[in-house]
């Protein structure tokens, strides 16, 4: 099989090591016979960072000498086919998705061209009046607030009250959980700093509004009497609410923005929590399964084409919220904005215009 070299962002072990550099991707002609699952050859355009694509990197395992070599970075992106293989795209289609294994040679979307399986990635047709930009922002949150939606409908619908509170509103994904559940018709009290209030509530149309860092967020939270809690940014300030019977997480007990949340807070092995949250964790899923109480458990996304399908008729390019787009060779500085933890929306960098490129 031969190669060419693509320039990427790339990292060996800790997001400190992010460094620019090639990585190596298939030829367009042999995109057809790699592996036993479908691939394909993108050009990226735009690809959107989110907190899990530092959480990679930073995973404890790539500090073993031996797996402490070159990676790709960033899950979501917004690119044009180079050779669809066997996947259903042509060359020059336009698509957006993202995969879950970006750290795979030539697989990461910080990346001027990368080589996606199928196995690990979702994507769909963009549509013409997304750029590239809005489109490479959406997939990782989108499947992530469906997933949580899905999770309590079953809890909430079944009442009179239709309530739901959102943890962290003002976040990538809460602002899709916001959106989906207003859809639904449910009343939705949130949480943010003062600063984010207007954006959640006029916006976004949350009902109810509770200010973090002024007041006490389990308090008003259970004055809403929700029925089921979804949670964007962790903690365990509101597990428990007596109006609640279902309490989702995307993230865990664990509040630190540098280390993996959602399932792999169960297996803390190696992880920022000690034992005894991990622990917790998992007793709290047991009660909600085999007992009574609310039903607790940490989730993460469905890969689920068809929800990334809806996206494109249910969301206007208007209701896609950016924060900022940085240029290719200002990755690192995207990197900083997105740790701040202040982003309204997602951080996107811009790699390269719309077009297709030879590489046969």
């Amino acid at each position: 099989m031969s190669t060419f070299d693509s320039k990427a962002w790339l990292y060996t072990a800790g997001y400190q090591s992010l460094y620019f550099g090639t990585t190596e991707v298939p030829r367009a002609n042999d995109i057809k016979g790699l592996g036993t699952t479908p691939h394909m050859l993108v050009k990226i355009n735009a690809c959107a960072l989110n907190p899990v694509d530092v959480q990679m990197m930073n995973l404890p395992m790539w500090r073993i000498p031996t797996m402490a070599t070159p990676k790709g970075c960033v899950c979501d992106f917004s690119g044009t086919v180079i050779a669809g293989g066997r996947t259903g795209f042509i060359q020059g289609d336009e698509i957006f998705g993202l995969t879950m294994k970006p750290m795979t040679k030539g697989g990461g979307a910080l990346s001027e061209m990368a080589e996606f399986d199928m196995a690990n990635t979702v994507a769909v047709k963009k549509p013409k009046q997304w750029s590239h930009e809005k489109a490479a922002a959406i997939s990782l949150v989108w499947l992530t607030a469906k997933s949580c939606i899905e999770q309590v409908s079953q809890y909430v619908d079944e009442t009179q009250t239709k309530r739901v509170a959102v943890l962290g509103g003002s976040s990538a994904v809460g602002i899709y959980t916001i959106i989906l559940a207003k859809q639904k018709g449910w009343k939705v009290i949130t949480t943010s700093s003062q600063r984010n209030k207007d954006f959640v509530t006029t916006s976004l149309k949350a009902d109810d509004h509770v200010d973090y860092t002024q007041q006490n967020v389990r308090q008003a939270i259970q004055q809403f009497a929700p029925d089921a809690v979804i949670d964007c940014v962790g903690g365990t300030s509101c597990i428990g609410l007596p109006s609640s019977k279902r309490y989702i997480s995307i993230v865990g007990d664990k509040t630190g923005r540098s280390s993996m949340g959602g399932p792999y807070t169960y297996y803390n092995l190696l992880g920022p929590l000690p034992a005894y949250q991990a622990a917790s964790q998992w007793l709290r899923w047991a009660r909600g399964k085999y007992m009574s109480g609310e039903s607790y458990d940490v989730i993460m996304l469905d890969m689920n084409k068809q929800w990334l399908e809806e996206a494109k008729t249910t969301l206007s390019p208007e209701e896609i919220y950016i924060d900022s787009v940085f240029a290719f060779d200002e990755a690192k500085k995207a990197f900083e904005k997105l740790n701040t933890g202040r982003a309204r929306g997602k951080v996107v960098v811009k790699i390269s215009e719309t077009g297709v490129k030879n590489t046969a």
